[in-house]
């Protein structure tokens, strides 16, 4: 088996401006940060961003580097909306598709599974379909002849997922109380990239938690890079929980173009290395 270990900044050389990218984890909870930061350093434009979205989406917009969000929010839990989300929506600076929350992991259900679309009830009768005048519907051929949505595949050039441990094999696993849709991000995706906290032999996961809790298999990963702290400022439990007052700071800097030069100066036009000493300066 092959190792594949490798660097964010090594995964993030393999994206192209115009390519469609998917995050894993969920709000402000598990967010790949570190490669949305090597994103920005790498100049990296006009995505498609997929994501059950958080900081990911509200950094890459700040940013200029969307040209369209789907999603089914964008959240930072503890903040109810991304602000610089916000700002980049109400201003129609990005192209959007809004669409529920099932609706969202269905897409990504079938591009995992290569199939074009599956059918859902959920959207009927909401503004779902006026808002994404490009849905379709199709009625089931069986004698019901119910009309449901054609939710179509979310299918993704890159895949990004950041978990609790990994091994050199790219294997990957997830302490927490909750493993998103990762796996799916994963399946959807042409090219997939896993960070980890940590990067183990093989074999050794279980020494961190039951099989159960590995639920990335190495079928399902391209490359793998030990990033401790790479979800930061968003939680990554048990290992650390979400820095609410980096967090603060971020969407409150939206308010204030000078107010979100210096936090961009400051923590984003920087190396890795330069963000985390940054970060440690800023801690009480």
């Amino acid at each position: 088996m092959s190792d594949k270990r490798s660097t964010v900044d090594e995964m993030v050389g393999e994206l192209r401006d115009g390519m469609t990218i998917g995050f894993g984890g969920w709000g402000s909870r598990r967010k790949p940060m570190a490669v949305v930061r090597s994103i920005l350093r790498a100049g990296v434009r006009d995505l498609t961003v997929v994501s059950y979205g958080g900081p990911d989406v509200g950094v890459l917009c700040a940013a200029g580097r969307v040209r369209k969000a789907v999603y089914a929010f964008v959240t930072l839990d503890s903040i109810a909306l991304d602000p610089h989300f916000r700002k980049a929506r109400q201003a129609g600076a990005i192209e959007a598709m809004e669409i529920d929350e099932g609706m969202f992991y269905l897409g990504l259900l079938a591009a995992s599974q290569r199939l074009p679309f599956l059918p859902t009830r959920a959207g009927l009768g909401s503004d779902v379909m006026r808002v994404n005048p490009g849905l379709r519907t199709v009625r089931s051929p069986y004698e019901d002849g119910e009309e449901l949505v054609a939710m179509p595949a979310l299918a993704l050039d890159a895949a990004f997922v950041h978990v609790n441990r990994a091994d050199t094999h790219g294997n990957g696993q997830m302490l927490g109380p909750d493993p998103f849709f990762d796996e799916l991000f994963l399946g959807a995706a042409v090219r997939r990239f896993v960070t980890a906290e940590k990067i183990l032999e093989p074999g050794r996961l279980v020494d961190e938690g039951p099989i159960q809790t590995v639920t990335i298999n190495r079928l399902m990963t391209d490359a793998v890079a030990e990033v401790p702290g790479g979800a930061h400022f968003t939680s990554c439990p048990p290992d650390y929980d979400r820095d609410e007052a980096f967090q603060k700071a971020y969407a409150s800097a939206a308010a204030d173009p000078d107010a979100w030069a210096a936090f961009d100066a400051r923590y984003l036009q920087v190396d890795e290395a330069g963000y985390r000493a940054a970060v440690n300066e800023a801690s009480p």
